[in-house]
């Protein structure tokens, strides 16, 4: 099979055109996390809903949803719509104003947060809101350390890759951060020899306890989990283990921070994902989601105590573009979009009745498939090459030849029209919220397809 032909993009094919996109950005453009003599960008000629389309014609399924942020899909008119009409009123304002857009973003991301997290900083992006809240930690309790899982990511800037506990942190690890990484539950993978979940969730938060009682409790600002982690693997907390942490954190007075810039805003079927668990942490952090990432946004939700701490006392944190109103514009309509079309809905019941099923069905027809995980639209796949083992399909934080397994089935995925999220030895099926039961169907297929290049590598 080859990339999927589409009216549209047919009629949008110019390979002279994407020659001269992918001659620029190789010349001008340095990537992220690259090897910049090494990759290969796709040059993209446009998008629409679950689908991209490059310049010679070919169409993809977007089972990434961008960077897991294009919760309602790709050009979305009701939220371009927005954009245009508030750039023509007012394209852009100094954060320390009262604007419309940013307050009634406030207000609409407020009334979903839980319990009183009621005020609402701004920032341009995750790792801001990460560094952020971090900081709003440092000042509330007077305390310097942060205690965050290993696996885990938070972000690209100075605190937040500190903080992150995938490979990522190595190169720009400084040692100084105050921060201290612990063991958080993955029963698949149990760093504590558990059977069961509950097991697992009881050793994790006696070896949290553990590690708290060695750091000094009268040390620790706060502890960062992602409420469902999104890159590091969507391994779901076991029953009880985020409550735990939140008994914890309220004994010895440290801020419990959630980070919800990936799960957030409907991609676990429900508008944040601590609802699953009934927990109510004292920060969260947001961004990708909130407006899809049509204009970059993020935030922090902040509890009544903490914003309290800051009524007499300035915070000492700013950023030039925060509450930017050409983003918040886009986060109002992207809200009410949302409300409108129910699309956290949606995300839950293909989720329930269309995802998780069929990702369960190819597990067992697949011999490289050792574990299926997930809820709403943030799915993953364990890829290995024994099931009794549970040996990973590619070395930890594999490169070169010895990723050359997952380099494989990636490049049968997209040759079936699927563009795939793979990390490590997992694929992620992550499309938008507002996936169709049909578009969702067509991406277990060509997931189907490639998963038997991958049961090439199974021993």
């Amino acid at each position: 099979m080859t990339p999927h032909a589409d009216p549209r993009a047919a009629f949008l094919a110019d390979p002279q055109a994407g020659a001269a996109v992918k001659a620029a950005d190789r010349a001008h453009v340095f990537h992220s996390w690259s090897a910049q003599g090494l990759i290969d960008p796709l040059a993209v000629a446009g998008a629409e809903g679950s689908y991209f389309w490059d310049y010679d014609g070919n169409r993809y399924l977007d089972f990434t949803s961008g960077l897991v942020y294009t919760n309602i899909g790709y050009q979305h008119p009701k939220v371009v719509a927005a954009i245009q009409e508030q750039a023509g009123k007012l394209a852009t304002f100094a954060p320390a104003f009262a604007v419309e857009p940013r307050s009634e973003a406030a207000r609409l991301i407020a009334e979903r947060t839980p319990g009183d997290l009621d005020k609402i900083f701004f920032t341009n992006g995750g790792a801001e809101a990460v560094e952020n809240a971090v900081r709003m930690a440092r000042l509330h309790t007077g305390r310097t350390k942060v205690l965050s899982a290993y696996r885990s990511y938070h972000g690209g800037t100075a605190t937040a890759i500190n903080i992150t506990g995938d490979p990522r942190r190595w190169a720009s690890d400084s040692g100084t951060a105050g921060v201290v990484h612990f063991w958080a539950p993955f029963l698949y993978r149990s760093p504590f020899y558990s059977t069961t979940e509950s097991e697992e969730c009881a050793r994790a938060l006696t070896h949290l306890e553990d590690t708290i009682a060695f750091e000094g409790p009268g040390t620790i600002a706060a502890i960062i989990l992602e409420t469902i982690p999104g890159t590091a693997g969507i391994m779901m907390p076991p029953p009880g283990y985020l409550a735990g942490v939140r008994e914890i954190c309220d004994r010895y007075g440290i801020v419990f921070v959630l980070d919800e810039v990936m799960a957030g805003f409907g991609r676990t079927g429900t508008w944040f994902a601590a609802e699953h668990f009934g927990v109510v942490p004292d920060l969260i952090t947001f961004a990708k989601g909130v407006n899809s990432g049509y204009v970059p946004l993020g935030g922090v939700a902040i509890s009544a105590e903490i914003a309290a701490t800051f009524d007499k006392r300035p915070y000492p944190g700013g950023l030039t573009y925060s509450g930017h109103p050409l983003a918040c514009a886009a986060a109002v309509a992207t809200i009410q979009v949302m409300e409108e079309e129910k699309v956290v809905e949606n995300a839950a019941a293909i989720g329930e009745n269309v995802l998780g099923p069929g990702l369960r069905e190819l597990a067992e027809r697949h011999p490289s498939v050792g574990e299926v995980r997930g809820t709403g639209v943030f799915w993953a796949l364990e890829l290995v090459r024994d099931r009794e083992t549970r040996e990973p399909l590619v070395p930890y934080n594999a490169t070169g030849e010895a990723n050359a397994a997952m380099a494989a089935f990636g490049a049968a995925c997209k040759k079936n029209g699927l563009w795939p999220f793979v990390n490590m030895n997992r694929t992620h099926a992550v499309p938008a919220c507002n996936v169709s039961e049909a578009e969702a169907k067509e991406g277990l297929a060509a997931l189907d397809a490639a998963l038997s290049t991958a049961d090439e590598w199974v021993a």
